[in-house]
């Protein structure tokens, strides 16, 4: 079981980054999969999560109307498009499987990958 997370980078304030995770078809399979990120000192903090259809997206408060999640279930793939990137995005993020549970919450989640690195700079 496997998730792997990419496509993180160093980006000025204002650039587009288009995360994707990579997820072995039984991790995939009927899962409702979220994306979560990590800032330095802080604490794990919910980004976003899309349903198995891709029909129901669910978003932090923070990222609402920049980041759109999506998924290609043929692929195993679920994506993490964000725009206008503030330098409070940095962070690493994380993609992981739902198990469970609040959608907003990490221990809903497991199978977390090792997180891809997103640096905003001002």
């Amino acid at each position: 079981v496997q998730l792997q997370a990419s496509g993180g980078g160093l980006v000025q304030a204002g650039d587009s980054l288009r995360l994707s995770c990579a997820a072995s078809a039984r991790t995939f399979s009927r899962n409702v999969m979220g994306w979560f990120r990590q800032a330095p000192g802080k604490e794990r903090e919910f980004v976003s999560a899309i349903s198995w259809s891709g029909s129901t997206t669910y978003y932090a408060d923070s990222v609402k109307g920049r980041f759109t999640v999506s998924r290609d279930n043929a692929k195993n793939t679920v994506y993490l498009q964000m725009n206008s990137l503030k330098p409070e995005d940095t962070a690493v993020y994380y993609c992981a499987a739902h198990i469970g549970g609040s959608y907003y919450y990490s221990p809903s989640y497991r199978y977390w990958g090792q997180g891809t690195l997103v640096t905003v700079s001002s």
